[in-house]
């Protein structure tokens, strides 16, 4: 699978093949620190939220935490919606 970003897509190859690396050889063996793949993770990380915001994705959505909540089961709204429910004022 590809990244939501065409440039991060080297970053995500490569920080997946670190996961991958670590889950077999480590962690399935014990060991749970999962620290060797962190700095691949971060670069990806944050090649992945400059391509979101290209792509005009706000990020404070993706980031709030629905689980355990009311809106875990609610249907995410479209923009369309949201623009109808609360109109402007003129």
């Amino acid at each position: 699978m590809n990244s939501i970003g065409e440039n991060c897509n080297e970053l995500k190859q490569d920080y997946d093949a670190c996961f991958n690396a670590w889950f077999a050889e480590k962690f399935l063996h014990g060991d749970t620190n999962d620290s060797a793949c962190a700095p691949l993770f971060k670069v990806y990380q944050q090649c992945v939220k400059a391509a979101m915001q290209d792509q005009k994705i706000d990020l404070k959505e993706i980031e709030t935490n629905h689980l355990g909540t009311e809106r875990e089961c609610q249907t995410p709204e479209k923009k369309d919606e949201k623009s109808k429910a609360s109109p402007s004022k003129s």
